[in-house]
């Protein structure tokens, strides 16, 4: 005997959705919401207990514990971030070389080498 989906039909196609508006970008679902506060709530009723546990144990232990916190409280730079920081230090060479030979083309000769073989390896180092 076949046995057919009687509700096949009845679905939204793949890639639509019964809610046209669908829900915010950014907006968190319910249940991670809820389970968000939650958390929050433990953690704030717990904060003198969660102390006297760290101060329990070894400085080892407490190094770990407080590392696996810490993501939480202090933003992780991205490679994207570093690479912009390194491109900035760069453009902010350049800048100051120019300046440079504007002011005293002679004496900067030596200035220049050393700068630019430093910004050569800042660009090796950028490209890694």
């Amino acid at each position: 005997m076949k046995t057919t989906n009687i509700y096949k039909d009845m679905a939204p196609r793949k890639g639509t959705t019964n809610n046209p508006n669908g829900r915010p970008i950014g907006v968190p679902n319910r249940v991670t919401s809820d389970t968000r506060k939650f958390i929050e709530t433990l953690v704030r009723n717990n904060l003198l207990q969660m102390e006297k546990d760290l101060e329990s144990l070894d400085a080892k232990d407490r190094l770990i514990i407080l590392e696996k916190l810490i993501q939480y409280s202090v933003p992780k730079l991205s490679a994207l971030d570093v690479n912009a920081q390194i491109q900035a230090q760069i453009e902010a060479e350049y800048t100051e070389l120019e300046k440079l030979l504007n002011k005293a083309p002679d004496e900067a000769i030596e200035a220049i080498t050393e700068r630019l073989i430093n910004l050569n390896k800042l660009n090796k180092q950028n490209n890694e």
